[in-house]
């Protein structure tokens, strides 16, 4: 599967060239004042190209033409995508229909009416990731389709919003499966959030379901929340392509993400 071009004047992170991945530190990286400006940039990039993508969400619509125009764009405002050739991944964003619940390759499939699609955007600016992510209606979607895609946007704000200095990584998980019960939805444990800046991935990361994971929150802290939530089993199969991963049921799951700063007084959604 070709990739789709770069301009030889954009700054693109080292990964582009050699299919490799993220450098894990042994410690979370705490950003500067300096740093800021340029996390809210890549930030609000990544929001602003999500939001064209949306508008793409429309029965008879490929992924891959949705790759298309979101590549483009991103490299119009200077940027490079992200996920372009992170250890070998093909495309420029993630696409995930239905019963996929993350990393769906963009290909010729056709959206169909009733669709429920995630679609994941990263972008490095400046030498900056911004991540962000959200599920998308595609034309008459039942009502229990919806209901999944409200209780997931609701999991990540309620999980944001008890967000601060002091405040353990675990209760990230309990505040969103304690939302998710109520609903009668299952969270997944396939992926998870994770620290971000000059690193796509980097420490903490953040389980979205319960757990005991030791540590706690500080201002500097840049990270994503990005809670799947699954109509059935939360277990997920990893497709031959070795990305896209599924419902081990073909249960729907729907998946929305911000990336937060960790501020003296609380949280900034880079994203938003």
């Amino acid at each position: 599967m070709p990739r789709r071009p770069i301009p030889d004047r954009l700054a693109r992170p080292y990964y582009a060239d050699d299919r490799t991945s993220s450098k894990w530190e042994p410690t979370i990286p705490i950003v500067t004042l300096d740093e800021i400006p340029f996390l809210r940039q890549a930030g609000q990039l990544a929001r602003e190209v999500l939001e064209i993508g949306g508008k793409m969400c429309k029965p008879g619509t490929t992924t891959d033409q949705i790759d298309a125009v979101i590549h483009e764009k991103i490299i119009e405002k200077g940027a490079y995508p992200s996920p372009l050739n992170y250890s070998g991944f093909p495309k420029s964003v993630c696409t995930s229909v239905n019963n996929v619940i993350a990393h769906g390759i963009p290909d010729d499939r056709e959206l169909q009416d009733g669709d429920i699609i995630n679609i994941d955007v990263t972008v490095f600016l400046n030498g900056y990731h911004g991540d962000t992510s959200a599920t998308f209606l595609v034309g008459d979607v039942d009502s229990r389709g919806k209901e999944l895609v409200k209780y997931t946007k609701e999991c990540l704000e309620q999980a944001i919003a008890i967000c601060g200095p002091g405040i353990p990584f675990s209760e990230i998980g309990n505040v969103i499966c304690n939302h998710a019960d109520i609903g009668g939805y299952s969270v997944s444990e396939e992926l998870s959030g994770h620290g971000i800046g000059h690193e796509f991935h980097c420490l903490p990361l953040i389980h979205h379901h319960r757990n005991y994971e030791e540590g706690f929150m500080a201002p500097g802290m840049v990270f994503t929340i990005e809670p799947a939530l699954c109509q059935g089993s939360p277990m997920g199969v990893m497709w031959p392509d070795d990305w896209t991963i599924s419902t081990v049921d073909s249960g729907r799951s729907a998946q929305f993400e911000h990336m937060i700063l960790i501020t003296e007084n609380g949280a900034e959604v880079l994203t938003q």
